[in-house]
C-alpha cells in the first residue's frame, strides 16, 4: 500500500523520486507531522527497487526554515521527557536521510535554516541556487544544534562550524561552497540542469556497487588507516568483485562495451520516449 502524505509530495519517474516539502505557506518549516512523513518517505523508497536516486526538493521561494513555529510553541510547555521524545523523532528522522541505502541529493533552490541545514546535510549531494542563504540561527535562541550537529560538522568541516554553531550569523551560497556544506552552486534557472547532470552520472553505475560505495563512504571515513581497515577494504573489493556486476564491469571495460545496467537504462529510456512521442502525434478527438 502506497503512503500517502500531507505535508510531503512525492514524484517518481525514470527510476527518480523527488520527496517535495511542501509546507509553502510556512517555508517548508518542519513540524512532528513532516519530521514523521520525511521518515517513512526515506524508509520506503530506501527499499523500493525501483527507486535508483532520491531528490529532497522543496516548493515555494524557501528551501525549508528550520523548525514550524507552532511546533515550537508546543515544544516550549513540554517537560524533559517529552523534549527527550520529540527531539529523538527528529533525530532519527535525520538518521534516516543519512542512512537510506540510495543516493540522495538536496535541490536548495532557498533559504536554508537551522534544521534546514540538518536536512540538506544528511543527503550525499547538495547543490544549491546562488539566491539560496544558510543560518545555524540556534544559539540565538538560547538553543543548540544538537540533532543536526553531526552531519552539519561532517559536511562543513569542524573549523567552519566552530564559527557559525556559535555566531548563528547568515551566510550565502558561496560560502556553502567554499566550506564544503554544498557540493555544487548555481543561478537559480539552471539548479535542474545541476541537478540532473548527476542524476545521469549515477544511472551510469551499478545500483549495487553504489550502495556499497555509499557504505564504504560511511565505513572508513575518520578510520586510522590500521591493519583492520586496510583488511577489511581488502575483503569488500574481493568481495564485490565476485558480484554479478563486478564481474559484469571488467568484462563490458576489457570488451569496450556498455555495461549491462546502462545497456538496459538506455533502452528504457528510449522506449520511453517513443511512447511519449507516439502520445505526442495522436490528434485530438
Amino acid at each position: 500500500m502506497t503512503p500517502t502524505y500531507t505535508t510531503l509530495e512525492i514524484e517518481t519517474e525514470h527510476r527518480i523520486a523527488v520527496v517535495w516539502l511542501a509546507r509553502e505557506k510556512v517555508r517548508n518549516a518542519f513540524n512532528e507531522t513532516m519530521i514523521a512523513e520525511l521518515t517513512q518517505a526515506f524508509r520506503t523508497l530506501g527499499a523500493d527497487e525501483g527507486v535508483r536516486a532520491i531528490v529532497l526538493a522543496a516548493q515555494g521561494p524557501a528551501f525549508c526554515a528550520g523548525a514550524d513555529l507552532d511546533w515550537m510553541r508546543r515544544m516550549s510547555t513540554y517537560s524533559l521527557d517529552e523534549n527527550r521524545r520529540d527531539a529523538r523523532q527528529l533525530a532519527d528522522m535525520l538518521r534516516t536521510i543519512h542512512d537510506c541505502p540510495k543516493p540522495t541529493i538536496a535541490r536548495v533552490q532557498g533559504d536554508a535554516y537551522a534544521g534546514g541545514m540538518g536536512l540538506l546535510a544528511a543527503c550525499d549531494v547538495a547543490v544549491a541556487a546562488f539566491s539560496a542563504s544558510f543560518c545555524l540561527s540556534e544559539t540565538r535562541l538560547g538553543l543548540i544544534p544538537a540533532t543536526i550537529g553531526p552531519y552539519v560538522v561532517r559536511a562543513m568541516g569542524e573549523q567552519a562550524a566552530r564559527r557559525y554553531f556559535l555566531t548563528a550569523e547568515k551566510f550565502d551560497a558561496s560560502e556553502a561552497f567554499r566550506i564544503g556544506l554544498v557540493h555544487e552552486i548555481a543561478p537559480a534557472d539552471e539548479l535542474d540542469d545541476k541537478v540532473n547532470a548527476l542524476l545521469g552520472a549515477l544511472m551510469a553505475t551499478s545500483a549495487p556497487a553504489v550502495v556499497a560505495a555509499k557504505q564504504l563512504v560511511r565505513d572508513v571515513a575518520g578510520r586510522p588507516i590500521d591493519e583492520t581497515l586496510v583488511a577489511d577494504t581488502a575483503e569488500r573489493i574481493a568481495q564485490i568483485r565476485s558480484t554479478d556486476d563486478g564481474r559484469e564491469g571488467i568484462a563490458s571495460f576489457l570488451g569496450k562495451r556498455k555495461p549491462r545496467w546502462l545497456a538496459e537504462f538506455e533502452a528504457e529510456q528510449a522506449a520511453l520516449q517513443a511512447q511519449q512521442a507516439a502520445a505526442d502525434n495522436v490528434p485530438d478527438a
